[in-house]
Formats: C-alpha cells, structure tokens, sequence
C-alpha cells in the first residue's frame, strides 16, 4: 500500500509539473550545442506556418485561375473564329493553279508568243509547276514582245510572287489582260504530316489572246536588212517601221540589235545574258520607241507646209542656192558667220528645195536672210508639235520617250543663260542643233502628211480592238500636197531618194543625214515616205544609227531591200 502511493504522488507531481515547466526550461539553446547542423535546421524550434502566408498563397492561385479564365475567353470567344481559321489553314495547303497566259499572233494568226509546260535545262528536262512562255524563232520581235519574270517560290515551296509579270514590250503593257486570274487548289494534311487528296475551289482564267496588225515575214525581214547593213557598213544600230496611213496600224515595228525574249524569261543561260550586259550597243534598248535622234532634213517638208501656212514664201518662188550664206556678226562687223548647204544647188523652188534638200533654202525661210522672211523659231516649234514632234505618239509600248525641239527657253536652261541666236534657227529649221526625235513620231509624222494632215496613234494591237485617239491638223490641203509632191520629185526626180524610183510602186520619201558627237565623225542615216504615191497605204521610216561620216550607203538601201522582198513576197502590201 505504501509502495502505491508512493507511485501515486509521485505521478502527480510530474503532471504538475508538466504544466508549469516552459518548454525554453526542457530544450537547450541551441547557440549551446555548436555540434548542431545548423543548415539542416538543427537545434532550432520548428512553428507552424502563419495565416497570412496561406492567405497570401491562396490568392496567387486564385489570380493565375482568373488570368487563365480571362484568356480562355478571349481565344474561344471573343477570337473563337479567327483562331478557326488558323487552325483550317494550318491544315490546308493553299496551292494556286496557274492560269494560262493570253497567246501573242501576228495578222496571219502565227503564233510569237505562247505556253508551254516542258522546258530543257541544259540536260536535264523537268516538269514546271507553271506554264513557260515560249517565242517565236522569227527575228525582230525581241522589244516589240518583251519577256516575263515567272512566279517565284521560296526555299520551303511557298510562292511569294504568284503571277507572272510582263517585263518590256506587249508583254508589259498588255499584263493585265495577258495574264488571266490563277485558280486555287486546296490540300489537306492531317496531325502525322500525311497529305490527303486535294480538291480545286477556284478555276483558273486563262488570260486573253492578242492579235498584231504586225505580218511577222515583213518584221524580220526589215530586222535582218538593218542588221545586214549595220554589219556591212559600220553602223552601230538601227530601227524600222511601216505603218497604215489610214489606221495607224503597225506592219513591222523593230529595233536592232536585240535580246531574246525566251532567254531573258528564262535566266538560264548566264553567259548570253551577261553578253546582253556587257553589249556597248545597248542591247535592251528599243530604239524604236526609247531611241531619240538627231532627225536632219526629214523635218524639211513639215518646215515647208509651216512656211506655206504663214505666208512667208509661195511655192513657186525660187531662192539662190550658191552653196552657203553669211551673216554679218552683230557684235564684230569684221567678222560674218557662213552656214553651209552640203552643196550648191542653184534656183530651186520649194518641191525642189525638198527634192534636193537645199540646206539654204531652208535657213532662208526659217529664219530669214536679206529680203526672204523666215518663220521664226517659235513657229518651228509650233508646226513640229503639230505634226507630233515633241510629245508623245501613244504607241503601245512602254518606256516611249518624247524628244526635243530646241527654243531659246531651251537653250537659256541647257547652255547657262546663253541666248539665241539666228545661226541656232537655221541649224534648227533643217532638223540639227538639239532636236531630237523618235522613230515613231516621224513614221506618224509623215503619214499625217500622207493622208492629208490626220494624226494617228501608231500601235501594235489589232486585236481585241479598241479605239486609238486620233486629231486633224488644220492645215489646208493644198499645202500637204506641194510637200508630197516635193517628196515625190526627191524620187523620180533626181532627188536624194531615186534609190527607191522602182517600177512595181510609186514611193515618195525624203532623206535626213545628221551628223553627231563633237567631232562630227559619224552619222544617223533616216529615210522616211510613203506608198503607193497616188493612194497611200503604208508610210515608213527607217534609222541607221551612228555610222562613219563618208559612209553614202544607210537608210535608202533598208528600205530598197524591202521593197523588192516585199514585192516578191507580200506584193499585196504595195497595190
């Protein structure tokens, strides 16, 4: 008994104690034990984790789920149907089917310019994805049909040019309607990557067809006599024309040298590419319409009419040619200023003076000398905008250049402030000093004189057709036809272009030899007229680009050529 109470008390005591001892009593410092692993928390009193840090816990979870919901919503609802459409596309393939491009033939319907699929790349031969223009083998249709840049991929297969793009000639200028609408084929690819059958949304347009007034015989015919020459005889250059008188429609329209359409379209051969390059002449240059020049005396008869029409001169009266003229200086009496005629012509009235090419008559009634009065410098200008000199004709090609007739403004802008002077009349009024011309404007130029004083549009296009602007020059008729009949007698009558006096048609034309660079080493060679005489047809004209100086062969012998090829071969194009 006394042993269990003993037991008894002596529990009691300990849970008294137990109550009352502060647990800092039981558990040693730990700053007293340096044996403890601090880093491991050891000796130290763990406590429970606070309120304010569950809470705050709490709350960052319940943020992140509000942003979370936020974007949810955006993207199933309120970009629900963009988000779709992403998707779609990421599993469609979005291929277009090229459309066919409009097919180019001359007026006989042989094609220039066409499609095909098949192309050889030095050996090897590949199937495209797109049709490859082909051109035709005929020479003299390089700038008249251009070329194209073909759509583009990049490394991974996607287009990033879709079309093909018309880069010069028709080719450029008729793009739009060339060209056609591509199709689209749609195919679809599953998660694996596996392609599935595709299907076509959209049908291709093929592009339209355009039909030349150009006969394809008669403008690589005219190529090769210029290039022949050229050859022959040292020009540099040359361009051609034939134009109807009535339409404005263009026969042959070419420019020597050229490049090859299909080898520019292509880019494969590198070497002749850099050749084209590399080429002094300036191979990419269409001299027919980007080409300027020094005209010379195929502005004369145009100067004749504009005489006649001002009342300076009549037909019949006659000025001395003894071979040049002098003009006393105004600032140095002692001293005179002599203008030349490239020979002395006698008496010659004004269908002579244009049969001949009297250099002096011209400077008589241009600028006047002693008791002839001349035009003037502005009327110059005046009557050469009339016949379209100075602006553009419209022709159908891109990149047409205007030209220049020179005026004392002109002058004053291109020489420093210098003023005119009656000796820059007289070099103007024969087409020399700083006028410049394009091959389509005197072919224009010259069929309005043809026909009576309408102004065409020279084009290419036949077609579909469409209506080409055209003006009247209010010129009395009588007037054009002194001009014509002064071109006739340059002909049949002795004249400067009894080259082309032939027995199978009447041609009228006219002679212009200028002389360029400083040195006056060279020279373009033009011929320019119509056929036949008594109800014109066709007018023409013909450049020969910067030949030697003494050289007597040039534009007159192209059109010689042609003549008796055409004569032979297409006789229907000179009745």
């Amino acid at each position: 008994m006394f042993g269990k109470k003993k037991r008894s008390l002596a529990s009691s005591h300990l849970k008294q104690l137990s109550r009352e001892i502060d647990p800092d009593e039981i558990f040693l410092d730990a700053e007293n034990l340096p044996d403890f692993d601090k880093d491991q928390f050891e000796g130290r009193i763990e406590k429970p984790i606070g309120r304010g840090s569950i809470l705050g816990v709490a709350l960052a979870f319940i943020l992140v789920e509000i942003i979370f919901f936020i974007k949810v919503i955006d993207l199933q609802v309120l970009q629900g149907a963009t988000m779709l459409r992403k998707s779609e596309n990421n599993r469609l393939d979005h291929t277009p089917i090229f459309a066919m491009r409009g097919v180019v033939y001359d007026r006989n319907k042989v094609p220039l310019a066409w499609n095909s699929f098949d192309t050889t790349e030095g050996t090897t031969t590949e199937k495209l994805l797109f049709p490859r223009r082909s051109y035709t083998m005929s020479l003299g249709f390089g700038h008249t049909l251009g070329y194209v840049s073909y759509p583009k991929r990049d490394s991974k297969g996607n287009y990033y040019q879709e079309s093909f793009i018309g880069k010069d000639g028709l080719e450029e200028k008729y793009n739009d309607s060339l060209s056609g609408k591509n199709g689209l084929s749609i195919t679809e690819t599953d998660a694996l990557g596996r392609t599935q059958p595709g299907s076509t949304i959209e049908e291709p347009q093929n592009g339209a067809a355009l039909t030349l007034g150009v006969d394809a015989r008669v403008q690589e015919k005219l190529y090769t006599t210029i290039r022949d020459l050229a050859s022959a005889h040292g020009y540099m250059a040359g361009a051609g024309t034939i134009m109807d008188v009535e339409t404005g429609e263009l026969l042959a329209l070419t420019s020597f040298p050229e490049y090859e359409s299909g080898v520019i379209s292509d880019g494969t051969n590198k070497k002749l590419i850099q050749s084209y390059n590399l080429d002094k002449r300036a191979v990419y240059l269409d001299r027919a319409v980007s080409g300027i020049y020094t005209p010379g005396s195929i502005v004369k008869p145009f100067m004749a009419i504009a005489a006649l029409n001002e009342g300076v001169i009549t037909p019949e009266k006659q000025i001395l040619s003894t071979g040049s003229i002098s003009v006393q200086n105004p600032y140095n009496p002692a001293l005179k200023s002599v203008f030349n005629d490239w020979k002395a012509h006698g008496w010659v009235d004004m269908r002579r003076a244009i049969a001949v090419s009297s250099d002096v008559y011209f400077y008589e009634i241009g600028g006047g000398y002693q008791g002839q009065k001349g035009i003037g410098i502005n009327n110059i200008g005046t009557y050469a905008r009339m016949f379209g000199f100075g602006s553009q004709t419209g022709v159908d090609l891109t990149d047409e250049k205007i030209g220049t007739i020179p005026s004392p403004e002109w002058k004053a802008k291109v020489f420093d402030g210098e003023p005119w002077r009656l000796g820059d009349t007289y070099h103007t009024v024969i087409g020399q000093y700083g006028f410049q011309v394009t091959l389509v404007q005197a072919v224009r130029a010259v069929a309005s004189l043809a026909n009576g004083g309408t102004l065409l549009t020279p084009h290419l296009v036949r077609e579909p057709v469409q209506e080409f602007p055209q003006s009247q020059i209010a010129i009395p008729q009588e007037y054009f036809k002194v001009a014509r009949e002064g071109m006739r007698d340059a002909v049949n009558d002795g004249g400067t272009v009894r080259g082309l006096d032939v027995g199978y048609v009447t041609v009228a034309g006219k002679t212009g030899t200028a002389e360029i660079d400083a040195g006056k080493k060279y020279i373009n060679s033009w011929v320019v007229g119509f056929f036949p005489y008594e109800n014109p047809r066709y007018a023409f004209a013909v450049v020969m680009e910067r030949g030697p100086h003494d050289n007597t062969i040039g534009g007159v012998f192209v059109m010689r050529q042609m003549l008796d090829w055409m004569h032979q071969n297409t006789p229907e194009y000179l009745k």
